[in-house]
């Protein structure tokens, strides 16, 4: 048995997530634990709302209520919403939480002791008619290097450049809209990040297991232009961590707080601490986590996130750890996503364009969802949701081909044999050879969940369910039942035994369905097939069967048509 800790990237407290969102980071992250853990290994899965900075204040002040309130509603939400989807986190916590004030501000404490925190005099943009300091995130404009419109003044989403705000070509207030900018002088405190350059390089150098976009997406922040730049990580807001020195005043720093993507991902070390205290456990419960020196070197530390948080915690999280001089456990492995694109273009909360979570489990349950985001999910390069390819993958996979073998096993063996597996007799030479096939594609599909390759897995999932409906069509028990029960009754009773397996490893992915599967087989054993002879008898002769309702409901053209419109945009 090993020990994973495994981190999902943050969601903003804003809004409920869209399904790009989802597939971006906390779902596949599910998959992961989920699989992990039926292995018998000891894992923390750990998530948290992002609750501080630009987003929360705007979304706060569009709702009409204090930000506070704003933001302990929403984690109410999106703990609910996270639940719809059997997003198995141990824990799911809130950046503003005390936990991450007080870390947040230990960190900067030690980095400013290390030498790496600047005070530095800047100008920074200050609306008239707002009557305040606009920190990155409240600028908008087009990307000097895309043209992206939409690009904020810290990053541009589109193209994931590191900005300035005074990089953007028409900047505006995000409040307002208004243009009547000016820039003024303000103190804020930087990271010296390109102390750590070298450092960091050859720490990212050594995970060469990385994906490709992992690693291009760092190297690109290290070495394009004038290289890793400084951050600043302080901010003029009133809503987020005070800046302080450890836990004293920070001189001249009164009246601000820390940059939300300097709190945000010390937020996971928070979270599971804010775990340990709802369990009434001692600190060391957390830190045997988190902390080299007490228990943490054994630790495989497993990150998921879409591909504009990379720099976040390829770089700067990173700095914040190595800088602290302090034995914090460091990621081992960061599982990167591009985009998901919806329906020839983007998501997008302010045009209705697009189908979010909630929405979604109002259509279907979430085992439809999971499998094809699952199935599809954006590794090697953005992809796009469309409702044809999602009707199609439902109805073929799901309902043709895991459904339809569930539901021709159990009621072929109602109707001869009545709802208790049969007697039969002895295995034969085709039974032998589906038990082979299925070993070889088995150990196939442990090695890519092993190696977090998520669309190989699930293709490889959906071949395993297709060796049993190849079999059925071989032996055809049937046509046997007429002239050999004996013989059919075997091959009904290694196909219902297949259901339980299918049930089992098939969890990961679709933990309902395999769920209401083990209930109608009337068994709770949920042990992975690690030795599949014995995996093919576990059902024993004369075990009590209820014969399913039909797991999965066909998605019709008509209702595939209505919802393609219903999230089409504003214009519908």
């Amino acid at each position: 048995m090993a020990r994973y800790l495994i981190t999902s990237a943050i969601p903003y407290i804003n809004g409920i997530k869209h399904l790009g969102n989802l597939v971006g980071s906390q779902l596949p992250a599910d998959l992961y634990a989920r699989y992990l853990r039926q292995r018998d290994h000891e894992v923390m899965f750990i998530c948290a709302t992002d609750e501080h900075g630009t987003p929360a204040e705007l979304a706060a002040t569009e709702s009409g209520k204090p930000v506070a309130e704003f933001c302990e509603e929403m984690h109410k939400i999106q703990t609910k919403v996270g639940s719809g989807f059997r997003l198995s986190f141990d824990y799911f916590g809130r950046s503003s939480s005390p936990q991450n004030h007080k870390l947040t501000q230990y960190f900067a404490g030690k980095l400013a002791d290390a030498g790496l925190i600047e005070e530095i005099i800047e100008s920074q943009i200050f609306s008239i008619e707002d009557e305040r300091f606009l920190p990155d995130r409240y600028i908008e404009g087009t990307c000097p290097n895309c043209n992206y419109e939409n690009a904020r003044g810290d990053q541009c989403e589109n193209c994931t450049k590191q900005l300035n705000p005074i990089d953007l070509i028409n900047p505006r207030s995000a409040i307002s809209g208004s243009k009547n900018l000016e820039a003024r002088e303000t103190k804020h405190l930087y990271l010296r990040q390109s102390a750590l350059k070298d450092k960091l390089n050859t720490w990212i150098n050594s995970k060469n297991n990385w994906p490709i976009l992992t690693t291009s997406i760092a190297k690109k922040w290290l070495h394009d232009g004038d290289g890793l730049q400084d951050r600043g990580i302080t901010r003029d807001l009133k809503w987020g961590v005070p800046v302080k020195k450890g836990d004293q005043p920070w001189p001249g720093m009164e009246g601000k707080v820390f940059y939300v993507w300097f709190d945000a991902p010390i937020e996971y070390i928070a979270a599971t601490s804010e775990w340990a205290k709802s369990h009434k456990l001692p600190d060391v419960a957390w830190e045997r986590w988190w902390r080299t020196d007490k228990g943490a070197e054994d630790v495989k530390y497993v990150q998921f996130m879409g591909k504009d948080n990379v720099p976040f915690h390829t770089l700067s999280f990173p700095a914040t750890i190595m800088g602290s001089g302090e034995p914090w456990k460091l990621v081992d492995y960061i599982k990167s996503f591009n985009y998901l694109n919806y329906d020839g273009g983007q998501f997008s909360t302010s045009q209705k364009r697009g189908i979010f979570m909630d929405q979604a489990l109002n259509l279907l349950p979430s085992d439809y969802w999971r499998w094809w985001l699952l199935s599809h999910a954006p590794e090697t390069s953005d992809s796009e949701f469309t409702w044809e390819n999602f009707q199609l993958s439902i109805n073929k996979d799901l309902a043709d081909v895991l459904g339809n073998f569930v539901s021709r096993v159990t009621k072929f063996c109602r109707s001869k044999f009545g709802e208790t597996v049969p007697e039969g007799g002895s295995f034969g030479v085709e039974e032998y050879k589906l038990i082979s096939n299925l070993n070889k594609r088995l150990k196939t599909y442990e090695s890519y969940l092993e190696s977090i390759e998520i669309r190989k897995s699930a293709s490889e999932l959906r071949a395993i369910w297709a060796l049993g409906n190849e079999y059925l069509q071989i032996v055809g028990p049937w046509s046997c039942f007429k002239e050999d029960p004996i013989k059919a009754a075997m091959q009904i009773r290694l196909a219902l035994n297949l259901i339980r397996i299918y049930a089992v490893i098939s969890a990961p992915f679709i933990p309902d369905t395999a769920d209401a599967i083990l209930k109608s087989l009337k068994i709770s054993d949920k042990s992975w097939p690690t030795d599949l002879t014995k995996a093919v008898t576990k059902l024993a002769p004369g075990n009590p069967f209820v014969t399913p309702e039909n797991l999965f409901n066909k998605i019709s053209d008509e209702d595939r048509d209505l919802w393609a419109l219903k999230f089409s945009g504003n214009d519908t």
